[in-house]
């Protein structure tokens, strides 16, 4: 069973900065593209971005320039770097793995983003 830990959200004005980070409890970055995640109230849980085993990057329209994701395999750790941040970011954010299928690693508790104007 995987365990994904997020860490790193908290409390920012706009404009602010925020590193996310997703710790796994065993390698699943060579068999996986990786993906961030966010839900913000009421709403389903959208695609922020993701990496692939070869470390191609993707994101969502509203976060791309802004938003940058990265991994480090060493220690089953998978980032999101959030610059320019705005009051629509404000999400719970989690990580996992980018599935077509809808078959996920169970999902951690995810970390709160709150972005104040």
């Amino acid at each position: 069973q995987v365990q994904l830990v997020e860490s790193g959200g908290g409390l920012v004005q706009a404009g602010g900065s925020l590193r996310l980070s997703c710790a796994a409890s065993r390698n699943i970055f060579s068999i996986n593209t990786m993906a961030w995640y966010r839900q913000a109230p009421g709403k389903q849980r959208d695609l922020v971005a993701s990496i692939t085993t070869g470390g191609n990057t993707n994101y969502a329209d509203s976060v791309k320039g802004r938003f940058t994701i990265s991994r480090t395999s060493a220690n089953y750790t998978v980032y999101l770097q959030m610059n320019s941040l705005k009051p629509e970011d404000t999400a719970v954010y989690y990580c996992n793995r980018q599935s077509v299928t809808g078959t996920y690693y169970v999902w951690g508790q995810g970390t709160q983003v709150t972005v104040s104007s």
